[in-house]
């Protein structure tokens, strides 16, 4: 039985290594080259898509594969993790839920959930419990992904329409690169949709949405923050038509502030089926470190009240 034990454990360690290198992305999300004739589009039909295509999603249950890598320029080095399974659930207006497993063993490597405003993260091979506001960044070099927050992981997977009312959109002719069948980098024509709200020091460029001439849909979004450095970078590839609503197949979300990257590809998908409050429900851990990012002057505590 002992042996048995370390056996596993022994597998366990080798399932979760890292693999170290230098400043390179192996399963990076590429554009690839297209000999279809160009189409064209006005900037009512590109704003009209989003806000529709926006609309006829509800709710999502998806069964992903992740692939996760840390560090870039300032770090000196990019480590690339072993890809593990996971499953992301999806309520509008807000709620969240990720579930990450190990590999191999399938124990739970993570679980993180979000009803737009708290998020709760429980990760159990490090038995901490962190509890946090989306809106109050918290970025440790040395603990990259412990600064994901689900609104990252929300914003990227569903597109937000464009509100009128509050923000202001403006279409740019722009190059793309991509890549051919000997991996040569070109430039292909595409339409960029630049949308401008308003924040507390003034209007800012939002977002940016990148849309292929090829097929007209969305094949890059870039998120700002107010002083106009790119927050999220995340790129889609590999459309599906799930009964009227276009979904991308691989989804590559980069963080270049934190220097992390995730790639979401999708294993199964489900669209507009029921979601109850209990599947987004975690509570705390008996025992567990808790972690508030909330209140960084207070030190680490165990067990406590997680409300």
């Amino acid at each position: 039985m002992n042996f048995l034990y370390r056996f596993r454990a022994l597998l366990v360690l080798l399932a979760i290594l890292p693999l170290s290198g230098c400043l390179f992305r192996s399963r990076k999300v590429e554009r690839q080259y297209s000999t279809a004739p160009l189409k064209t589009a006005t900037q009512a039909q590109l704003i009209e898509y989003i806000n529709t295509q926006s609309s006829k999603i509800h709710s999502l249950q998806a069964t992903v594969d992740i692939d996760t890598s840390v560090g870039g320029s300032k770090k000196g080095t990019v480590t690339d993790y072993k890809q593990i399974r996971g499953y992301v659930l999806i309520r509008r207006p807000a709620m969240l839920r990720m579930i990450g497993l190990m590999p191999i063993v399938r124990n739970r490597a993570f679980d993180m959930v979000s009803d737009g405003h708290i998020f709760k993260l429980w990760i159990p091979p490090k038995n901490r419990f962190i509890i946090g506001r989306n809106d109050i960044e918290t970025h440790n070099p040395n603990q990259a992904l412990e600064s994901l927050r689900p609104q990252v992981i929300y914003d990227a997977l569903l597109l937000r329409e464009v509100d009128p009312k509050s923000e202001i959109a403006v279409m740019e002719s722009g190059y793309e690169t991509v890549t051919d069948a000997k991996r040569h980098h070109l430039q292909q024509p595409d339409y960029e949709l630049e949308i401008i709200r308003k924040g507390g020091n003034g209007w800012f460029l939002s977002r940016k949405i990148i849309f292929s001439r090829t097929d007209l849909l969305p094949h890059r979004q870039l998120i700002y923050d107010e002083n106009g450095n790119v927050a999220t970078d995340t790129r889609y590839e590999g459309y599906k038509d799930y009964k009227g609503i276009n979904f991308p197949n691989q989804i590559q979300i980069d963080r270049p502030q934190e220097e992390y990257s995730i790639t979401l590809t999708i294993v199964k998908l489900q669209i507009n089926e029921p979601l109850p409050d209990d599947k987004f429900a975690l509570e705390q851990p008996p025992g567990a470190e808790v972690v508030r990012l909330d209140q960084p002057q207070a030190p680490p505590t165990k067990g406590g009240d997680s409300r």
